[in-house]
C-alpha cells in the first residue's frame, strides 16, 4: 500500500559477519520491482544499524538473489526480489547522506507527472465521446449533469498540474518554503493519487457501457491509473507524512 517505507524492508550490514571483509551484505525483500528480470542492476534501498538509508546497485544474477514473477494491475512485468546474504561491493553502494530521499523525491514527482498525463488523455477521450453520444436528440455533453462532472474533473487536473510543478520547482531549484520540499511532494502525490482515481471513475461513468468494452482503450487507462494511485504510496500515506511535517514545522 505504500504505508511501509521501502527502505525498511532490506537491511545492510558492512562486511557481514566478517569484520575484515569489505563491502556490504543485504538481507530482506522488495516487492513489485518493475522489470527486475531484464535489469542489469536493481537499485535497492536498505537501512543500516545506525539508522541511515543506503542505496545498493544489485546484480540480479548474484548469489543470494531470488526473483519471483509478479504482474501489476495494468499488466506491467514486476518481480519480488529476495535478498539472502547478498554481498555488494563498496563501489556498488551509494551511501551519501540523502541519496535515497533524493531519488524517492524524483520518482514520486515523476509518478505525479504520469498521473497528470493520463488524466489529461482520459478527460479528452471523455469530452470527445460525450460530444458525439446523443440522447433525446442532443449530445449528452450538453446535459448539466454531465457537464458538471466533467468540470469537476477538469478542476482536479489543474490542481494536479499546479502541485506537480510546485514540487518539481522546489526539487530543481532548492528554493525555500514554509515546509521542506517533502511537503510539496506529498501534496502533489495526494492530488495525483486522488485526482487520477476520480478522473477515471468519472470517465467510466460518463462512457456508460461503452467504457467497459475491452475493444475501447478506456479500461487500460483505468487499470494504469490504479497502479499510479498506489505507486510510491497512496494519498493516505502522503497525508500522514504531511501531517508529520506540519507537526515538526508548525506554520506561524
Amino acid at each position: 500500500t505504500g504505508h511501509a517505507p521501502a527502505e525498511r524492508a532490506v537491511t545492510a550490514r558492512p562486511g557481514g559477519d566478517d569484520p575484515a571483509a569489505s563491502g556490504w551484505v543485504l538481507d530482506g525483500m522488495q516487492s513489485a520491482v518493475p522489470w527486475a528480470q531484464a535489469a542489469d542492476r536493481i537499485a535497492v534501498p536498505a537501512h543500516t544499524a545506525d539508522g541511515r538509508t543506503v542505496l545498493a546497485l544489485v546484480d540480479p544474477g548474484r548469489a543470494g538473489v531470488t526473483l519471483a514473477d509478479q504482474v501489476s494491475t495494468n499488466g506491467e512485468r514486476l518481480a519480488e526480489v529476495r535478498l539472502d546474504g547478498v554481498r555488494v561491493e563498496t563501489h556498488e553502494m551509494i551511501d551519501a547522506a540523502g541519496a535515497w530521499e533524493w531519488l524517492r523525491s524524483l520518482l514520486t514527482t515523476g509518478t505525479c507527472a504520469l498521473a497528470l498525463g493520463l488524466g489529461e488523455r482520459v478527460l479528452a477521450m471523455t469530452a470527445e465521446y460525450t460530444g458525439k453520444r446523443e440522447q433525446f436528440g442532443f449530445p449528452v455533453a450538453t446535459f448539466q449533469a454531465v457537464a458538471v462532472q466533467a468540470a469537476d474533473r477538469y478542476i482536479d487536473l489543474r490542481a494536479m498540474e499546479v502541485t506537480l510543478w510546485q514540487a518539481a520547482w522546489r526539487i530543481s531549484t532548492g528554493a525555500g518554503g514554509p515546509l521542506p520540499p517533502a511537503g510539496d511532494i506529498a501534496v502533489a502525490k495526494i492530488w495525483a493519487s486522488d485526482g487520477v482515481r476520480r478522473i477515471v471513475q468519472t470517465a467510466q461513468h460518463l462512457h456508460g457501457g461503452f467504457g467497459a468494452d475491452t475493444d475501447y482503450p478506456l479500461h487500460r487507462f483505468h487499470a494504469w491509473a490504479k497502479q499510479i494511485e498506489l505507486s510510491l504510496g497512496p494519498a493516505a500515506a502522503h497525508e500522514a507524512a504531511l501531517g508529520d511535517l506540519l507537526a515538526d514545522h508548525p506554520l506561524s
